[in-house]
């Protein structure tokens, strides 16, 4: 079946980053698609519908009324989002699509989310439907960024950590000045911090989402150094 295609009203912008904005948007009257958390949606403006582009959604399947994006300006559409969608605006929504799914069955799984940059933001959806459901899975995120200021959803996932014991956030930072105050790792995802988290590889499901060279990376030590099966791996690369 075609995809529905609907007209949705910017509602609201967030700035994340000077960057990085979030904008949700409203459902219209007598729209209600059944979608799942983890999947993306396409949006085009009305003045260009010839140029689409799809977005990761940063809210999750029990956010009813609305989706939200978290956009970096990045490409025509992502300039143009983060420095001119304000409240008001109207974009183009092709219904969510998309096989990057949280495996939250069979209870007491592990998922192992790697991300880079706003390669994070599906991940912000699996751990609101996680503590919301009071789900008996445990979800660790593993984040690289450059510097601290380019921590997307910081406070967010922080809260999150309070509110639910089997979640846990970790930053690394892989440009920082070395006399900066930050106490957390630096340097680069490696094997070896990966490993440090899993301590049940038959019950881990492993997600990376970001560049192909943090996707690549991933796939590697899961297939080949752990050499577990595919269905154990799920990517989403950005190019």
């Amino acid at each position: 079946m075609p995809k529905q295609i609907a007209e949705m009203l910017i509602e609201s912008v967030t700035m994340e980053l000077p960057d990085t904005k979030t904008i949700r948007l409203q459902w219209p009257a007598g729209y209600d698609v059944d979608f799942k958390t983890g999947q993306f949606i396409t949006v085009y403006w009305p003045d260009a519908p010839a140029y689409k582009r799809a977005y990761s959604l940063s809210s999750c399947a029990l956010d009813r009324g609305f989706y939200e994006i978290t956009v970096k300006r990045d490409g025509k559409m992502g300039t143009r989002l983060v420095d001119w969608a304000k409240p008001g605006d109207k974009l183009w929504v092709i219904e969510p699509t998309g096989r990057f799914l949280p495996v939250f069955d069979p209870p007491g799984k592990h998922l192992v989310c790697i991300a880079g940059g706003s390669g994070v933001t599906p991940f912000r959806a699996f751990a609101r439907e996680a503590t919301r459901r009071e789900l008996d899975t445990r979800l660790t995120i593993l984040y690289s960024v450059r510097t601290t200021n380019d921590i997307i959803f910081r406070e967010e996932f922080q809260q999150l950590e309070q509110e639910n014991e089997r979640f846990d956030f970790y930053v690394t930072c892989t440009r920082l000045h070395p006399d900066d105050p930050w106490t957390g790792r630096r340097g680069r995802i490696t094997a070896e911090w990966v490993k440090e988290h899993v301590h049940d590889l038959p019950n881990t499901v492993f997600y990376a989402c970001g560049t192909n060279e943090l996707v690549e990376a991933t796939e590697r030590l899961v297939l080949d150094e752990l050499k577990l099966p595919k269905e154990q791996m799920k990517t989403e690369k950005w190019g």
